[in-house]
């Protein structure tokens, strides 16, 4: 919003100094302000809000050091993640942008699947919370909106780098029409709705999900979204779903999100921006620059979120922020065409997940061939090995966070590493 007012101030009466909301870092540091504001002044009257009904967390006996203190501690606490984000994104964004509708949407649609889930277990007493194939199901509505419009939208687009060989090849009169000179940079005037990605570690850095069907022969390409939207879908419920099993001790999933985000706003950042995208020979991918602000406004709201989450937490985030977070991760990193970086990126919410799923398989496997269940861990998510090894919850908490930042050096790094 204050970016059209300031506009309108700027245009039309020229007044001094109202131009500089028309530049993104500019906005990105005012999300970020606002953000941690929102969410360290909301966050302790939410928290006394919750207190007064004896919102607490009902805590199961796992046989954890410091587990019992946790009993009665205000669950829920995602309220503030979403107001904190949702506001500087209303404030500072183009809500024009498609990119930034769409993870607005994305927002609120996780974080009232996980809200329906916490009251459940809170005001109805049922800890089983909102049933696991209406979560699933919401899920893959949301993979399927994201899906639909990332590929139907006429304003999702890229621009790729012009090849020298087309310079040399073609006369100087199709130059003209065919290439955009920006700030030095030759880029194809044609913006071109694709279903590319990009790849890590590979020479041509792009691969395009439409090859995976280019045996149907000519024409392949107007039938991609059978692969594209599939995609999208999969890694929606994947990451999300990871986010909210990685949320099991103080501060993990709220300071790994937080480092995800930033890894994510700095993908974003040089992707809608034609000197970075030259120099590091990626596709540009116009408006797209937009969700810096966004996730910037993100990055805020994790760390202000952490003042109270931190070890001993005052406030627990729920499957209201859980969930929340692991979509927009999702959602942010395939607009920007980074999602095959996942696996990098989102390191920390990955091994959370495939140690869940090696503990119930080889569980179920060695009952059934021996008659009696065994494990891998002493206990999953992974976390909860290391505590049942005896190491303080700060301490794996404070590793993990290292782990992140080094995963999303890496991911960065992956954009020249190839």
């Amino acid at each position: 919003m204050f970016y059209y007012l300031f506009d309108i101030l700027h245009t039309q009466f020229d007044i001094p100094g109202t131009g500089v909301f028309r530049f993104l870092t500019f906005r990105a540091g005012m999300a970020i302000i606002v953000s941690l504001f929102i969410s360290l002044i909301l966050g302790k009257r939410i928290i006394g809000m919750l207190l007064k009904k004896q919102v607490g967390e009902s805590v199961r006996d796992l046989g954890l050091e410091g587990q019992k203190e946790k009993q009665g501690t205000p669950t829920m606490g995602g309220l503030i993640i979403l107001a904190s984000i949702l506001v500087p994104t209303l404030l500072f964004t183009k809500l024009h942008n498609v990119y930034i509708i769409l993870m607005i949407v994305s927002t609120v649609w996780l974080g009232a699947i996980g809200f329906i889930d916490d009251y459940i277990k809170v005001f109805k007493k049922d800890k089983k919370g909102l049933a696991g194939k209406f979560k699933v199901l919401g899920q893959v509505t949301l993979g399927l909106i994201v899906g639909i419009v990332l590929y139907f939208n006429d304003t999702v687009v890229v621009r790729e780098k012009a090849l020298d060989s087309q310079i040399v090849l073609e006369s100087p009169a199709k130059i003209v029409d065919n290439i955009n000179r920006t700030e030095g940079v030759l880029f194809s005037v044609e913006d071109k709705r694709s279903t590319k990605t990009t790849i890590p570690f590979y020479k041509n850095h792009e691969f395009d999900y439409a090859s995976l069907i280019s045996w149907l022969g000519d024409g392949y390409q107007k039938y991609a979204y059978l692969i594209f939207i599939p995609f999208v879908i999969l890694i929606i419920t994947a990451v999300s779903n990871g986010a909210n099993i990685t949320d099991g001790i103080d501060g993990l999933a709220t300071g790994s999100s937080a480092i995800i985000g930033a890894t994510l706003a700095i993908l974003a950042w040089v992707s809608g921006n034609t000197v970075f995208a030259n120099y590091l020979n990626i596709m540009y991918i116009p408006n797209s620059g937009e969700l810096m602000v966004f996730m910037a406004a993100f990055v805020g709201s994790c760390v202000g979120f952490l003042w109270y989450n931190s070890y001993p937490a005052q406030v627990f985030m729920g499957d209201t922020g859980s969930l929340a977070l692991g979509g927009i991760i999702a959602v942010f990193a395939i607009a920007i065409r980074k999602e095959l970086l996942i696996p990098i990126i989102c390191g920390i919410f990955l091994i959370e997940n495939v140690s869940v799923m090696l503990q119930v398989s080889y569980f179920k496997y060695t009952k059934k061939k021996y008659g009696e269940g065994r494990r891998i861990f002493k206990m999953s998510p992974l976390h909860h090995h290391y505590q049942k090894l005896g190491y303080h919850e700060s301490k794996i908490v404070t590793r993990f966070w290292i782990i992140g930042i080094m995963l999303g050096v890496m991911s960065i790094i992956t954009l020249k590493l190839r």
